[in-house]
């Protein structure tokens, strides 16, 4: 993505008028082009840049008609041409590669021609720096000499040929123990960045170079004057993220400004509980047989029937599920709409998310399950209740755990040692990654009344999405989209970061 700070793009009719006109104060920041090669992903990427083409909290009423289901997005982006004319010129689906490297180029240039302030922002695919995506490659011949390492580099061409005067570059943890021909990923990928142009083999005459910075360390000056890749690691969880998200960003400024960015500072995040609890109750669905509410109960209830021969929480966890299913069948609904009333926590990420305007609400409706995992997922959040934590495969009764190569190697700690893991309410929930787009099991609700994993609204308040952002797309793409994503909480304070110095450097361009 370019973010400007300039108001020349207003001239080429990219954007809509600046919220001052409406004497509202400006925002900081102006979307001048964000490069997605997604289908569905950039269908949600235009929609919400039509919404952000309106003043903070003047979205239109035929927005939230569109969230109702009233009208569809044809009609939306019909409504106000003026900001459906931006969404298309500033949303762009394009796949960065050599073939299209002329055309991105001449885009970025179109758009920033004059333009002094700007920042570039972007995450390389990650596939060979991911702890899970090595864990799936590294069997493969040469997986250390793949060039799927190297796909950084094509935003290393756009930093050489542009010269933004700020970068933040994003990626997973697993870039801090990659490695390429035996040597350290972040190393390579950080020494290149510092200059793009020699990393290129581009002419070096007048290529600029840049001084990285972590975010939340203090008096840092440089990777290489002291600085450890694990400094650029942040933790959403201490900057009021319900999740337990660890990532890498670097921060580049261009040497010749010469700026020390402030740093993020901290802040308690709310729990799992306090974010999705206000959401309405709803219950899974059953794939192996007809899917009624009685069905539904009796699947569960049926955990008794299971061997728990010298289990040590017999007694506890059977006496939680007989006190919820055992005497009525659960008239839940598999899907809710009602929007929630303000949560009684205020503040923070739990404000960030709310938006009173929302008559219906989206995403929130459950998957359906086969039987046997129904009665994991009760197990899994009975146990969870008793013992205050998630169950390892080692805690399940044996008649419990499907017939899987995994789980022999899970029973003994080898891996997936949590492949059925519960969300605890009174915590951060754990990483919510783009595999919970394929099966809910490392996403358990606490709530054993509903038995089921997070719903799309709930996995994306749990990444700090507002709840008036839509995501386009079927189910599997929403999911996807949500666990690939930055936490929009996390983006805003870096965001602010990089406006400071930006301001700093109005003076120095």
């Amino acid at each position: 993505m370019i973010f400007s700070q300039d108001l020349a793009d207003w001239a080429k009719g990219l954007l809509p008028p600046p919220a001052a006109i409406n004497n509202l104060p400006p925002p900081r920041f102006f979307l001048a082009a964000s490069i997605e090669k997604d289908v569905w992903a950039h269908k949600t990427l235009r929609l919400r840049h039509f919404f952000r083409s309106f003043p903070l909290g003047k979205a239109p009423e035929a927005y939230y008609r569109y969230l109702d289901g009233a009208i569809d997005s044809a009609e939306l982006f019909e409504s106000h041409p003026s900001a459906s004319h931006h969404a298309e010129k500033s949303a762009l689906h394009i796949t960065l590669g050599p073939q299209n490297h002329d055309s991105v180029r001449k885009i970025i240039a179109e758009r920033l021609a004059n333009v002094p302030l700007w920042v570039l922002v972007g995450g390389p695919p990650c596939q060979a720096y991911s702890v899970a995506g090595r864990s799936r490659m590294q069997k493969m011949p040469g997986f250390e000499q793949d060039e799927r390492h190297l796909l950084y580099k094509e935003y290393l061409r756009v930093i050489a040929e542009h010269r933004p005067p700020l970068f933040v570059m994003e990626n997973v943890k697993g870039l801090l123990s990659a490695k390429y021909n035996g040597k350290s990923m972040i190393q390579m990928i950080w020494e290149d960045l510092r200059n793009p142009c020699r990393a290129l083999g581009a002419s070096t005459d007048i290529s600029p170079t840049y001084e990285l910075h972590g975010l939340y360390c203090p008096n840092q000056v440089g990777l290489f004057d002291g600085i450890k890749p694990h400094d650029f690691l942040i933790k959403s969880e201490l900057h009021g993220v319900p999740q337990a998200r660890h990532r890498v960003f670097a921060l580049g400024i261009r040497s010749d400004l010469d700026i020390q960015p402030p740093q993020l500072t901290c802040e308690k995040p709310p729990t799992v509980e306090q974010i999705i609890g206000q959401l309405p109750k709803i219950r899974s669905g059953i794939t192996d047989k007809p899917d009624t509410p009685e069905a539904w109960t009796k699947a569960i209830s049926s955990l008794e029937e299971v061997d728990f021969t010298d289990h040590p929480h017999t007694e506890a966890i059977l006496s939680k599920v007989g006190t919820l299913f055992k005497f009525t069948p659960r008239q839940l609904k598999r899907k809710a709409t009602s929007y929630p009333s303000q949560s009684v926590h205020t503040g923070g990420a739990v404000e960030f998310i709310y938006d009173p305007r929302i008559r219906t609400l989206t995403g929130h409706d459950a998957r359906a399950h086969m039987t046997a995992d129904l009665r994991r997922y009760a197990f899994a959040a009975a146990f969870a209740h008793v013992t205050g934590r998630s169950p390892k495969l080692q805690d399940f009764p044996p008649a419990l755990l499907p017939n899987h190569r995994d789980v022999v190697d899970g029973k003994v700690g080898e891996k997936f040692v949590d492949r059925f893991k519960v969300q605890l309410p009174k915590r951060v929930a754990s990483t919510i990654t783009a595999h919970i787009a394929k099966d809910g099991h490392y996403y358990i609700h606490y709530d054993l009344a509903q038995c089921r994993s997070l719903t799309v609204r709930e996995a994306a308040r749990l990444q700090t999405f507002p709840d008036n952002y839509k995501f386009e797309g079927p189910r599997t793409e929403q999911y996807r989209q949500i666990g690939n994503a930055v936490p929009p909480y996390l983006a805003r304070q870096i965001g602010d970061v990089v406006a400071d110095v930006l301001d700093v450097a109005r003076g120095r361009i």
